[in-house]
């Protein structure tokens, strides 16, 4: 269980890392510069608690589950990130997009969300 927690968490670091630097190279920024915090590194390896749910949704369409695992995921990013401006340690602000609610989560990265929720389902299911 602790190796599937350390192996989502440094999945969904990655995946972070080359998210922020892909908007880096949009903004024209060719340094890339990515940017994370450790925080997320226990945020994304709380993933693990999603496991059986990867179980119950196997025989759904593609289009079902990730939409399951984006809706899981907006879940987990809303609550800790609720947690974390109480606590004065949230690592992102979405105040000023667009699509946010709270501050705390963008509905325009629903698409990331799906993909990286298959992304984590074809890690538990294929290779862990």
């Amino acid at each position: 269980m602790l190796t599937r927690f350390l192996i989502y968490g440094l999945v969904g670091l990655l995946a972070e890392i080359l998210w922020t630097g892909a908007h880096s190279l949009i903004k024209r920024d060719f340094t890339l510069k990515s940017e994370t915090s450790v925080w997320m590194f226990f945020i994304y390896g709380s993933v693990i608690l999603f496991e059986p749910l990867i179980h119950l949704t196997q025989t759904f369409p593609l289009l079902l589950r990730g939409t399951i695992y984006a809706l899981c995921i907006f879940t987990i990013e809303y609550l800790t990130g609720f947690l974390m401006k109480k606590l004065n340690i949230c690592p992102w602000d979405y105040s000023n997009a667009k699509f946010n609610i709270n501050g705390i989560i963008r509905l325009d990265y629903a698409p990331a969300w799906f993909v990286l929720g298959l992304s984590f389902e074809f890690i538990y299911i294929q290779i862990l």
